[in-house]
């Protein structure tokens, strides 16, 4: 499965829970490139699926965790709250449940 493919799985899990209302691809760190798969502007909420976690993918070297280190970093010192999530955790519905506790807690 795909990194698309899991976000439209996780943005289909979301539909079907009522928990609307985010943007897809989102910059949240003025002046920087790195985008957020979903975003709840309103809760100040940032989700980023790495789907590549146990393949080797960019998100396993060391160099994409550096990259990862330094995107949460910087979103959370402009004030975001960072949830990160595996395709394990979203395929499980794990992600979705921890969206669900956020936005809760964001209310």
């Amino acid at each position: 499965m795909s990194n698309s493919e899991l976000e439209d799985l996780f943005a289909q899990q979301l539909d079907a829970l009522g928990l609307t209302g985010y943007l897809r691809e989102y910059p949240a760190v003025k002046g920087r490139k790195f985008r957020w798969d979903f975003c709840w502007k309103s809760a100040r909420l940032l989700v980023e699926i790495n789907g590549g976690t146990f393949t080797k993918g960019a998100h396993s070297t060391g160099t994409g965790i550096r990259r990862d280190y330094e995107k949460n970093n910087l979103a959370q010192l402009a004030g975001w709250r960072c949830l990160m999530f595996d395709g394990e955790m979203v395929r499980s519905g794990e992600a979705v449940e921890m969206v669900r506790k956020a936005l809760e807690h964001n209310e």
